[in-house]
């Protein structure tokens, strides 16, 4: 389990773009499986997009498929969730988890309870 810091939240307007980012100053991300998920008020947690610890491959729900990108930048110990064309419906909190044992196979699975961030909020707004 990593401890994790998210950052690049904010206020943006139908159809813009945000980046965000998942951090560690404690451990090397490189071989850590990585999920990005999202809690809005009154709707269910998401999970958004997940990265394999093992092959980078990725996971994207049908609602941000072809809208976001997951990646992973090894020399700065970072993984961005690359976010376009943004929708209003997409306004949540944005969690952030690590961990090298959870396995992403075709799905967003639970990560351990110390794997998560603090989040960060995304507002879709005119």
């Amino acid at each position: 389990q990593a401890h994790v810091v998210e950052s690049g939240g904010g206020l943006v307007q139908p159809g813009g773009s945000l980046r965000l980012s998942c951090a560690s100053s404690e451990f090397t991300l490189d071989h850590y499986a990585i999920g990005w998920f999202r809690q809005a008020p009154g709707k269910e947690h998401e999970g958004v997009s997940c990265l394999s610890s093992t092959d980078d491959s990725t996971y994207y729900a049908d609602s941000v498929k072809g809208r976001f990108t997951i990646s992973r930048d090894k020399a700065k110990n970072t993984v961005y969730l690359q976010m376009n064309s943004l929708k209003p419906e997409d306004t949540a909190v944005y969690f952030c988890a690590a961990d090298p044992f959870t396995v992403v196979a075709g799905n967003c699975p639970p990560f351990p309870l110390g794997a998560w961030g603090q989040g960060t909020q995304v507002t879709v707004s005119s």
